[in-house]
Order: structure tokens, then C-alpha cells, then sequence
């Protein structure tokens, strides 16, 4: 069957987190901290390790004490809080107010980067008449970062875990979008770089491709093989 729409994952698909070390600098400058290179780059990588940067580096392991907040932090706006503050508060930065700034900083257009092809990939979509919603797992809404980078004229129907209640990889989150842009399964392709949950498309009766969780520097072209798959 021919695809006549496109669900693409947000975070490290369409668009990705700045640095750690921007991420902290942002949030020092805004509260008047003056604090040295070197330690910016201290603490922002070992914010980094701990993977405490929404959309950013995954942690390397997650204390005891989170894993429960951890496993189900896309499930509600207070459980995503606390699972990257939380990660945060593990790294003891010396700045102990700063937490909450931090993860506010992720609601923030100015936090995001476009990968290259982004808008040209959609903006072709468009032209050829495909249906596109964004499947996301989060704890936040994405909407006022979409606008403000220029994706929300391309989008028809947003499908956010922590407004719906379930998940990827559950099927029941691609139902809801698919159902959203009025099509069926086998009509659609699932586009995402988490091959465990959004390759879970696959289960329910979508097509997947797979693209790479990489600066956006280092994927220029990630998404264009999208358009070699709908006609």
C-alpha cells in the first residue's frame, strides 16, 4: 500500500537539545553567574554523563532511588520534572538553586536545534500531500518549540505520551496518530531514532525507518531517505 503519512519521533529525529555545557551556560548567564570556561565545561559534562539534559546523552546509569521515576517519565509533566532533576541533583552542582532553571531551559526554543533537512524533508511531504503528525514521548509540550522553529505549518496532529497517557512502544500510541491523520496502518511509516520504541510502529502495523541520535551537525542528511519511501 502506498504511504500517505509520516510519523515522525521530535527529540533526536526532527530537532535536538543544545550541548550540556550551552545548556548550563544559558541558565549561569540568565542568573547573573559568572563562572570560568573550564568549569562550565566541567559541570556541564558531568551533567552530560549523568544525562540529567532532557533530549541529550542518555545516562550511563540511573541511581537506585530514580529507576521508578526513571521508567516512567514520560508518563506525566511532574514525573519528567523529577527524573531529570533528579539526574541533575546526582552530579552536585554548586549552584544547588539551579536545578528547576535547568530543566526549564529545555521548554525554551532557543535550547533546540533543527536538524539540516528538517524543514526541506517536511515542506516536500507537504507538497506531495502526506499527512504528518509528531509521535513523542516527553513530559512537556512541544508545540511553542515547534512554531518557533518553523515545523508547526507542517504538522497535522501532534500525539504527546504524557497528554495521552501511554507510550511508545506501546501500539496504542501510533493508533492514536494514525487515527488523527485518518489514515490506516499500512498507510503510514514511522520515522525515529529509538529503535526500541519507536521501531515498536512496527508491532502495530506501520513501516520504520531508523535514523542515528547524532548532533545535528553530524547528520545533515539524516531524513532524507523519508522521501525515497512516499511517493
Amino acid at each position: 500500500m502506498t504511504i500517505n503519512g509520516v510519523l515522525f519521533d521530535a527529540s533526536g529525529t526532527l530537532l535536538r537539545i543544545e550541548s550540556a555545557r550551552s545548556w548550563l551556560r544559558a541558565v549561569l548567564d540568565r542568573h547573573g553567574i559568572e563562572v570560568p570556561e573550564d568549569e562550565v565545561r566541567l559541570w556541564g559534562d558531568r551533567l552530560d554523563v549523568a544525562g540529567a539534559v532532557p533530549g541529550g546523552t542518555p545516562p550511563r546509569a540511573v541511581p537506585e532511588h530514580l529507576a521508578e521515576v526513571w521508567r516512567t517519565r514520560d508518563d506525566s509533566a511532574e514525573r519528567h520534572r523529577a527524573a531529570f532533576t533528579g539526574l541533575a541533583r546526582e552530579v552536585g552542582l554548586p549552584w544547588p538553586g539551579l536545578y528547576d532553571a535547568l530543566y526549564d531551559r529545555t521548554f525554551e526554543p532557543a535550547a533546540w536545534r533543527l536538524y539540516p533537512d528538517a524543514l526541506e524533508v517536511l515542506a516536500a511531504l507537504r507538497e506531495r500531500g502526506t499527512r504528518i503528525a509528531v509521535v513523542s514521548n516527553v513530559g512537556f509540550d512541544w508545540r511553542p518549540v515547534f512554531t518557533a522553529l518553523g515545523l508547526s505549518p507542517y504538522i497535522d496532529a501532534n500525539v504527546f505520551s504524557y497528554e495521552v497517557g501511554v507510550a511508545k512502544p506501546d501500539p496504542r500510541i501510533f493508533q492514536l496518530a494514525w487515527g488523527k491523520l485518518g489514515l490506516a496502518p499500512a498507510e503510514v511509516l514511522m520515522v525515529g531514532d529509538e529503535r526500541r520504541s519507536d521501531g515498536g510502529a512496527e508491532a502495530a502495523g506501520c513501516a520504520y525507518l531508523p535514523v542515528d541520535h547524532l548532533p545535528v551537525e553530524e547528520r545533515p542528511d539524516g531524513l532524507r531517505p523519508v522521501l525515497t519511501l512516499v511517493p
